[in-house]
């Protein structure tokens, strides 16, 4: 599907796309799940690994799905 076709979410002042969103959150939501639910029990393991999880899971989405901007140019000075 044409990139001009599909519906696009403004979040943050950023424009994305809702399939790019969704997929971003999963990934991120895994990563920090699993790290939280695998790490070793004594108490600051599992939320440093959550913690690992997540920041993770955002330089993959970042890297993976790139802004949707929309650049708009009213006159030329």
């Amino acid at each position: 599907m044409p990139a001009k076709d599909r519906a696009f979410l403004n979040v943050w002042d950023d424009t994305v796309s809702g399939r790019d969103l969704l997929i971003s959150l999963t990934i991120a939501t895994l990563l920090s799940l699993g790290g939280y639910l695998l790490a070793p029990w004594p108490a600051p393991g599992p939320l440093v690994l959550g913690i690992a999880g997540a920041i993770l899971g955002f330089f993959i989405s970042a890297l993976l799905f790139r802004p949707k901007r929309r650049l708009d140019i009213e006159g030329e000075a």
